[in-house]
């Protein structure tokens, strides 16, 4: 099973910057939202809490997933990045959940807030949280892809939080900071569920959506020497590298060249681990393709 350890390294690496980016602004929201009474601030602070503990599990499972298979799990631990995406997924979706309920009070008992301190921290929070979210983008894994939704909150949050500052400088509106707040907890909620329909999509062994069947089938039939195919299964170890087993009717008793091309053939489709049987026009298959 092919296996690139570089891009695995990147992940890692592109995880790990976001968990040292959030955990220092952390801080800041902390204080800058208590000064300045900003429930939107105080909302990313307790984001930004939550994506500081969801990164570093994030990060352990996106290292774990990095590992060789061996007997225990023999098509490797590519999976544990996973269980990274539903993790962060399951975090987003409670801290937007509490955004909602806090924003709401807000709006029934508006509160006065410092609209100088809010330009000032949303700035530096849309630099920094910009700074994370170009580093994870780069990323491919659904992992990466849950944490780039933390960190594209983040900095959308930022610039709602600006906006109402500069908005409330010239009007007294306190009511635009939690509904701001909600429209961003909803906008995340969407994207969320987009992200985790992938991963069960990946655990349910579907198809990958960058695969056709139909595609493959003929790309194959091309082979010189292959008569027909069937019991065909493809699915994904993590999104991105994919398995392949089929069984090919050939009516050559040397199917060497054919192995090579078929490889070849699916490679193209991020199809990674490819089982083949080799099966004579006169056998009787048995397997169930149920």
């Amino acid at each position: 099973m092919g296996h690139n350890h570089s891009h695995d390294h990147s992940h890692t690496e592109n995880i790990t910057t976001a968990f040292f980016l959030n955990l220092i602004f952390v801080v800041v929201e902390i204080i800058g939202g208590l000064l300045t009474n900003s429930i939107a601030i105080l909302s990313d602070a307790l984001h930004d809490f939550g994506d500081c503990l969801s990164l570093a599990t994030a990060w352990f499972l996106q290292k774990k997933s990095t590992k060789s298979r061996d007997k225990k799990y023999s098509y490797g631990y590519k999976r544990f990045s996973l269980l990274g995406a539903i993790f962060l997924s399951g975090i987003l979706s409670l801290s937007s959940v509490i955004v909602i309920v806090e924003s709401i009070k807000r709006i029934i008992n508006p509160q006065v807030v410092n609209e100088q301190g809010m330009i000032l921290i949303s700035i530096f929070g849309i630099v920094i949280n910009g700074i994370a979210a170009l580093k994870v983008k780069r990323g491919s894994s659904l992992n990466e892809r849950a944490v780039y939704i933390h960190i594209i909150e983040d900095v959308l949050g930022w610039v709602c939080v600006l906006i109402v500052g500069i908005v409330m400088l010239f009007i007294e509106l306190p009511i635009l900071d939690p509904i701001l707040s909600i429209s961003l907890s909803v906008w995340v909620l969407v994207n969320v569920y987009r992200n985790i329909r992938s991963v069960f999509k990946v655990l349910l062994q579907s198809v990958p959506d960058t695969v056709s069947i139909d595609t493959v089938i003929e790309r194959l039939n091309e082979i010189n020497g292959v008569v027909s195919i069937h019991d065909l299964h493809i699915w994904s170890l993590d999104g991105e590298s994919h398995v392949m087993t089929i069984h090919i009717v050939t009516s050559k008793s040397d199917n060497t060249q054919i192995k090579q091309e078929i490889v070849e053939i699916v490679k193209k489709f991020n199809i990674t681990h490819t089982t083949i049987e080799f099966e004579s026009p006169n056998y009787i298959c048995t397997t169930s393709c149920d």
